[in-house]
């Protein structure tokens, strides 16, 4: 089952909410904000197990801001007690058009020694949108090298392809320069319909969008939190 967030401009300046659960639960939050969606992405069970398929689907139609939190981040455990089910996937699809701004601040997600996790990202957004996302990426707890991860992300604007990435974070493939370079963590911000600041972090997009991003050993270091909450350019951007 896949956890669905649909949103759309309502009458009266009032949106309209309609939530569905998975293993995830989307509960919406009070907000004093018009205009403004703000919807919380809970674990209905322990997550991340072997076989687990998490699927969140993310429709924002009409000029409505929606705001995707995650009050806790996810640990994906050890699942070599269970070689039949070949570890588990998280995927996320985000669809925004007709003026529709999306903003998702992810919380770190950790990939425990003996995880085997494929994870996806797709993004579909008019040329009258902005979608804005974090990801975090933690590769083992404390102590830990870390299991393996694979990542895909796929960026489309006005359908025209703007960002096409996969990623084998997988031990023995993750270290050279040109991916973690010996890092752990792996901090994103990708931005689609508006353009970050430029800095030595980012990439600017063929099309309008970037991609900022930060390597490091603690996910806390990272430039993109401050105080536990994501940095004021994702705020802008989003």
């Amino acid at each position: 089952m896949r956890t669905r967030i649909d949103v759309c401009a309502g009458s009266g300046g009032r949106p309209r909410v309609d939530l569905g659960h998975g293993l995830l639960q989307a509960r919406r939050v009070r907000t004093s904000a018009p205009g403004t969606v703000e919807v919380a992405l809970l674990a209905g069970q322990a997550l991340l197990l072997a076989g687990d398929e998490v699927a969140v689907d993310v429709r924002v139609n009409g000029p409505v801001r929606l705001v995707v939190t995650e009050p806790a981040g996810t640990v994906a455990y050890d699942m070599r007690a269970d070689p039949a089910r070949r570890g588990a996937r998280w995927d996320v699809a985000v669809t925004a058009c007709r003026g529709a701004r999306v903003t998702w601040h992810g919380e770190p997600f950790v990939v425990a020694d003996g995880a085997t996790v494929d994870r996806a990202t797709t993004v579909v957004a008019d040329d009258t949108s902005v979608v804005a996302l974090r990801e975090t990426v933690v590769l083992g707890r404390t102590g830990e090298p870390g299991g393996t991860l694979r990542t895909s992300t796929r960026v489309t604007r006005t359908g025209r392809p703007v960002l096409a990435e996969d990623l084998d974070l997988s031990p023995g493939a993750r270290d050279g320069v040109a991916v973690l370079a010996g890092h752990r963590c792996l901090d994103s911000l990708t931005v689609v319909g508006e353009r970050l600041p430029d800095g030595d972090d980012v990439l600017q997009l063929d099309a309008l969008g970037s991609v900022r991003r930060w390597l490091g050993p603690r996910a806390h270091a990272s430039p993109l939190t401050t105080s536990g909450r994501l940095s004021p350019a994702l705020h802008t951007a989003g």
